[in-house]
């Protein structure tokens, strides 16, 4: 048995049975053989599946949104914000499917009919985090059943409750027994079902250190691998900004989520002229923060999923201070945040450096440091001073120097005026050690299908 511990007040609040080697055995069996029927049921109908699944999962918003505050502490008021996400996303996809999985016909050759067809690569495995769970998985599920093959669904331990919801709506929609199966392992069992031979494709999203496991794990098999895992992600705040835009952006991209966002703010460089009256108005807006309970309506920033996360980030930021780094933020004035609780008071940092941890390790918290630059060249350079490369943002009105500034960037999306959003229309893809592979967009499909080309010479 697998116990959830809320962040809220501590209590349990889901608990599920963790599945052993015949559960594991039963699923990944069930899901190969419900893929060779699912591969040939024709595109039109599975969009229709998929469609009404994404309808009886939002059906549910309410009573979701709830689930999600007590799991992982999420804001009640901006939880069923993700389910307008989960929409967007699915049909956005479904919507492209047919473009992304027609096959591609070579120009004519006499005697000769060529083309290439995409393929479904057979039995997924995706694995999803805590921070933002339906999204993170409907990235993944809709454009794999999509393409023909079947999933395994596995949530994270802090949010069991996601894998019961979609599973719930799969049935609703009808699909077949075996298409999607849902399953809940401990990390041993995860890496044993990552090593399966009957799986054909893993995706996981979450911490670099699990991308480490999960490809140890798979070492020595044939399975592709998609991985999504940290940031770091810089925005560079230029002085011909408009500013106010600037402020009221990096402020949410930084502290939504309590900045448990892999693509969240979590380095700001801002021009020496503009510097000071950033910061004044960063400060200024983070103060009207309210730290509460997340089921109460009117907070606007609730506790991190754990008091161990929390702690981590009072370290980084302890060392930091220590160093030099100056805060701006008062802690009383969030009397909710105190020591050995996962209620963290936001922070907004100065003076700091990149010898600092807080400048370099993903923080996944309510912290904004910022930086003066005294040149474009130099906010550059900081930039790409980091071991990830997730996402990347400026804040100019001069595009086209905001394009010179992108050209330079390590970076797999680069953002002008705006961050920390993912456009389904768009590739979802990391550099460096924020992973590899790639999600969304008509070349997502490309990663959970194979081509197959077609060579045929007439009589």
């Amino acid at each position: 048995m697998q116990n959830t511990v809320s962040p809220v007040d501590g209590r349990v609040v889901a608990s599920v049975t963790l599945a052993n080697f015949q559960d594991m055995d039963r699923t990944l069996d069930t899901a190969n053989q419900a893929q060779r029927q699912w591969r040939r049921v024709p595109l039109a109908e599975r969009k229709q599946y998929c469609q009404h699944a994404i309808e009886a999962l939002l059906s549910h918003t309410p009573a979701i949104a709830k689930e999600i505050a007590w799991m992982m502490g999420r804001p009640i008021r901006h939880a069923a914000s993700e389910m307008r996400g989960v929409e967007e996303r699915a049909l956005a996809m479904i919507e492209m499917s047919e473009q992304a999985l027609a096959s591609y016909h070579l120009p004519d050759k006499p005697g000769f009919t060529r083309f290439i067809t995409r393929e479904p690569l057979g039995t997924i495995f995706v694995i999803a985090p805590w921070n933002y769970p339906y999204l993170t998985a409907i990235n993944s599920i809709i454009p794999a059943l999509l393409a023909g093959n079947s999933v395994i669904f596995k949530s994270s331990s802090q949010t069991p409750l996601v894998a019961l919801r979609l599973q719930q709506a799969f049935n609703d929609a009808g699909l077949p027994n075996g298409v999607f199966q849902h399953i809940h392992l401990n990390h041993k069992n995860t890496a044993i079902m990552v090593a399966s031979e009957r799986l054909q494709h893993v995706v996981f999203t979450g911490s670099e250190r699990g991308g480490v496991e999960i490809e140890k794990a798979a070492a020595g098999h044939f399975h592709t691998l998609g991985l999504e895992l940290g940031g770091k992600d810089p925005a560079y705040v230029c002085a011909d900004a408009d500013l106010d835009h600037a402020v009221k952006t990096v402020v949410d991209g930084a502290l939504y989520n309590a900045g448990q966002s892999c693509c969240g703010i979590e380095r700001v460089y801002v021009d020496a002229d503009i510097h000071d009256v950033f910061v004044d108005k960063v400060t200024a807006m983070v103060n009207r923060y309210r730290l509460n309970n997340p089921l109460d309506e009117y907070t606007t920033l609730g506790p991190l999923v754990s008091t161990q996360a929390a702690d981590n980030v009072r370290q980084q930021l302890r060392e930091a201070i220590a160093m030099g780094a100056v805060g701006h933020i008062v802690e009383s004035n969030f009397p909710l945040s105190r020591e050995g609780t996962p209620y963290l008071a936001p922070q907004v940092l100065t003076h700091v450096t990149h010898k600092m941890r807080i400048m370099q390790e993903e923080t996944f918290g309510p912290v904004i440091p910022i930086h003066k630059v005294d040149y474009c060249d130099e906010a550059i350079a900081l930039m790409n001073d980091s071991p990830y490369g997730l996402t990347a943002s400026v804040f100019t009105r001069d595009i086209a120097r905001a394009m010179k500034i992108g050209n330079a960037l390590e970076t797999g999306t680069f953002f002008v005026n705006r961050c920390d959003y993912l456009d389904p229309g768009l590739a979802w893809v990391g550099t460096k050690r924020s992973g590899k592979g790639y999600a969304l967009s008509h070349m997502g499909f490309e990663t959970l299908t194979r081509p197959k080309s077609f060579h045929i010479k007439h009589p």
